[in-house]
């Protein structure tokens, strides 16, 4: 195989858009989120309640991918990696850095830190996207690592970009305190009212203009809104489209989130092809459009964006035709099916701008053509014991509403954990699914776009896999002190360092 050369030809502080020249600006900001963070653990920090508080600014990773340009995957604490002949990836580190308990940073941070991913004794997100391989990492020197994979991962350098680095001490169970090598650490943590983080003055990087900044949490975007607008904060990531009034401090972007129903297919009469048809054509997607949903929402036919790679244009999204539910369901009740069993619907509170309206809404519908629906609030940790497993034993027909975030531009970051039958959030087991999962994950080029287009279509046309929504357009509030525009990724990572101070 011919070696592939990947490397940054400048650091990280010069690469990054959002650093801030040394004589501009500086100061304290205060940020106000929808969600308070459960847990500020690392290795949790693809979710995005976490990851958008202590991801690249407590927790870094080796590389990162460029949402704000075209420079693709970007190095971070690795300065360049190169694949060998044996498909493996050897990652050279960067030196003189250290964490911010004072410890310095080397090749077995990074072994331990992807071995505590992969552990049985936590339960870390970050695996997740590691399904259906097995990655060796191996200590070449103190600042050289290699990592094998079976089967092979072509785009192993950006699955990296989600494997955040702690020191090697670090306890395999979770921690309350994240220790890392951002440019910022954790200062105050006083549960239900703010998290503050604190610049440090050791970060091995440029420094950045925002020198401490308080996490404030409100569940009301008007709320939110407002804060920004008096003063009381600076800056709310997550705001609802008929709170973006003023041009001056409020942006639109492009969303990474789509929002579906995920089907629990192991349970009736969800395992019922037919009742998961009507329930697709028994919502109309389009009513939330402008309304609930900005209308600039698209509808969802998968559960990646359309920039995605493989996204297929030729799948079209489910018609409203409620009368043709009605029938699919009686066809189902008259071969058995017990299609008036209620079915539940959980639903994460504060999730996304009008989610109570919204779940509201599609209960009436579901119920307008004869489901039995009942819809269950929830906060963010419990959501977490219905979106994945181990399921509940005993646990009756449900339907988890949820947000799912894809900016990283392949499937592979869904497919897996999302669908194949050992997946930690698949709803149902398809060995044709997890075939295609199989081959498309090793695939490159066309053939790689094209398995996970033919996958897309399997899954939306014959397997009903989901009840997919919409991809998501964000609206934030920014202070006019501030110099900041959200990008792709400002729901699940919002790095401090790209923040600047007029």
């Amino acid at each position: 195989m011919k070696k592939r050369m990947m490397t940054g030809a400048l650091v990280l502080g010069a690469a990054l858009s959002g650093v801030i020249p040394a004589h501009a600006a500086s100061g304290p900001i205060k940020i106000v989120l929808a969600e308070e963070a459960d847990l500020l653990e690392p290795c949790m920090a693809t979710r995005s309640n976490i990851g958008r508080i202590i991801m690249e600014n407590v927790s870094e990773t080796l590389t990162e991918l460029d949402v704000r340009g075209k420079k693709g995957v970007m190095p971070r604490l690795a300065e360049k990696w190169e694949q060998q002949a044996d498909g493996s990836w050897r990652f050279h580190l960067r030196h003189g850095v250290k964490f911010s308990d004072g410890t310095s940073f080397d090749a077995k941070d990074v072994k331990h830190s992807f071995e505590r991913i992969m552990s049985d004794k936590n339960a870390c997100e970050s695996r997740r996207y590691f399904g259906g391989m097995t990655i060796t990492p191996t200590v070449v020197d103190d600042y050289t690592i290699d990592f094998k994979s079976s089967p092979a991962q072509p785009i192993l350098p950006l699955l990296m970009s989600l494997v955040t680095i702690v020191p090697e001490e670090t306890k395999m169970e979770f921690v309350r305190e994240p220790v890392g090598t951002g440019p910022y650490k954790l200062s105050n943590w006083t549960p239900g009212q703010k998290i503050v983080l604190t610049a440090r003055n050791d970060y091995w990087g440029a420094k950045p203009q925002v020198t401490e900044a308080t996490y404030l949490f409100r569940a009301d975007p008007s709320v939110r809104a407002a804060m920004v607008q008096t003063g009381e904060a600076d800056l709310a990531p997550s705001i609802s489209q008929l709170d973006a009034t003023n041009p001056k401090t409020d942006f639109s972007y492009l969303d990474s989130e789509t929002v579906y129903l995920r089907l629990d297919h192991n349970i009736a009469p969800l395992n019922d092809v037919r009742v998961r048809r009507a329930l697709n054509l028994a919502i109309d997607r389009k009513a939330f459009l402008g309304t609930l949903v900005p209308e600039s929402a698209v509808l969802a036919t998968a559960l990646v964006p359309p920039t995605t790679l493989g996204w297929n244009p030729d799948v079209k999204v489910f018609p409203y035709d409620p009368e043709a539910a009605k029938k699919l369901l009686a066809e189902a009740k008259a071969d058995g099916v017990k299609v008036e069993t209620p079915i539940t619907i959980i639903a994460r509170t504060a999730n996304f701008p009008n989610v109570t309206e919204i779940m509201e809404a599609i209960q009436a519908q579901l119920q307008d053509v004869g489901f039995k629906v009942e819809l269950k609030f929830v906060e963010v940790a419990e959501h977490e014991t219905y979106y994945s497993k181990p399921f509940k034993e005993g646990r009756g027909p449900q339907i988890v509403a949820a947000m799912h975030d894809n900016s990283k531009g392949d499937p592979s970051f869904t497919m897996f954990f999302k669908y194949d039958s050992k997946g930690t959030q698949s709803g149902f087991s398809d060995p044709k699914v997890d075939d295609l999962i199989t081959r498309a994950s090793a695939a490159v080029g066309d053939e790689r776009a094209k398995l996970w287009s033919e996958l897309i279509a399997y899954l939306h046309d014959d397997v009903v896999a989901d009840v997919l929504l919409f991809h998501m357009v964000g609206f934030s509030r920014v202070s006019e002190r501030l110099d900041f525009k959200p990008t792709i990724a400002t729901n699940s990572m919002l790095q401090l360092s790209e923040i600047g101070i007029k």
